[in-house]
């Protein structure tokens, strides 16, 4: 495996754009800060009660998407396009005026998008109006938003792509597998370059859900348990040679990747995690790399607040990779389900570029921006996926020579 990442775009509780994302992370506790407010702008105080989110404060997407066409898109749907708008301009594959004269065209450029709950507040919605009211006042309109590839379909509309978009549903490492299934499709020839990320959103349905399931962190923010958050984000992923040969500026490269699966050691769980398969999904992400553990100077690690697993996923780490150092990017945006790997790619790439390691969780703070990251993600089921960045060749080129 060997792409490129060309472009990136987000909607996270930083802003709208890599920028914007990228310069919140130059100052970490004061991003921390802007994510977690007290009280939300999505979840019903009345039906939840005391809440604490990361969540896209003050949402306009007319700023991003215009006054006209999507008022019958759900929350994730406006999400998504906005993030992919993004993406694509900073890919320099699309901007203002459609896609750029001698670049690459519609039938190029697909999308591989991961989210975990992204139609619960739509299927909600409409399951309100029909028990309420009558399914005869459910909107016609709004139906497709309960199917869960549904957002990633209109992003294709808005957006004019045609090459495949799939839409990859298995939970927290839901983004990071998105980097399999668009290498696969860009192997196979049946497109030049994709959107890879995905997006989650806060709804009332999800955190009653969670609470339920007694994983949630107090509202206080003190004490086990995860904070949800939410938002989009998307890489443009290409073949390395092509994307050079476009002349496209190279963020970043994918080196590897590797997945595993371990069931639960009790039947009854319904949140676990083995270290077995974190461990084997970091040594297959490495070996495809061509990459050994002293060649790792981070790890952008899965740490969400749940103890059992964060302690699955330190050990897995404590074996696999020894002596190297752990930051938690969820610690500053809450736990984004299948996004979570696409905002960590992001937080990885930032700190290429020079922005803090943080929070680190484990080891020593880094001297120098780091040139090789492992990106982990932990499924509450027993999956585990993991992906091998690296500094494009010309940057480490000049870091050798320093």
């Amino acid at each position: 495996m060997r792409l490129a990442i060309t472009g990136g775009g987000s909607v996270s509780p930083f802003g709208v754009g890599r920028a914007a994302f990228e310069e919140a992370l130059a100052t970490p506790d004061v991003a921390a800060a802007r994510a977690f407010r007290t009280t939300s702008e999505v979840l019903d105080a009345e039906r939840v009660g005391a809440s604490r989110t990361a969540e896209v404060w003050g949402w306009d997407p007319s700023a991003h998407l215009g006054k006209k066409g999507h008022r019958s898109y759900d929350r994730l749907t406006k999400f998504l396009i906005a993030a992919a708008k993004h993406a694509l301009a900073d890919a320099g594959i699309k901007d203002e005026d459609g896609f750029r004269e001698g670049r690459l065209g519609a039938s190029d450029v697909g999308i591989c998008s991961a989210t975990a709950y992204g139609s619960l507040d739509a299927i909600t919605e409409l399951n309100r109006v029909a028990e309420l009211e009558a399914p005869r006042f459910i909107n016609p309109s709004r139906f497709p938003n309960t199917v869960i590839n549904a957002a990633a379909g209109y992003v294709s509309i808005w957006e004019g792509l045609t090459a495949p978009n799939t839409t990859i549903v298995d939970g927290n490492c839901g983004a990071l597998d998105a980097v399999l299934a668009a290498d696969t499709h860009l192997v196979n020839g049946r497109g030049k370059a994709f959107l890879v990320g995905g997006g989650e959103v806060v709804s009332d349905a999800l955190h009653l859900g969670l609470s339920r399931l007694d994983v949630l962190a107090p509202p206080e923010g003190e004490g086990p348990g995860l904070t949800m958050g939410e938002g989009a984000c998307y890489l443009v992923m290409e073949r390395e040679a092509a994307a050079r040969s476009r002349g496209a500026t190279l963020l970043g490269r994918v080196l590897g990747y590797g997945n595993a699966f371990e069931p639960p050691l009790e039947a009854s769980r319904i949140v676990d995690a083995r270290p077995d398969a974190i461990v084997r999904a970091v040594e297959m992400a490495l070996a495809e790399a061509s990459l050994d553990a002293g060649d790792v100077d981070v790890v952008a690690g899965a740490r969400g607040g749940l103890a059992r697993l964060d302690a699955a996923e330190a050990e897995a780490l404590r074996e696999v990779l020894p002596g190297v150092p752990v930051a938690a990017p969820k610690a500053l945006q809450g736990e984004t389900f299948g996004a979570a790997g696409a905002f960590a790619i992001a937080q990885a790439l930032a700190w290429m570029k020079g922005a803090p390691v943080a929070p680190l969780v484990a080891g020593e703070p880094l001297k120098t921006p780091p040139r090789v990251v492992v990106v982990t993600a932990v499924g509450f089921y027993g999956n585990a996926s993991a992906v091998v960045l690296a500094v494009p060749e010309e940057a480490a080129g000049r870091g050798a020579q320093e």
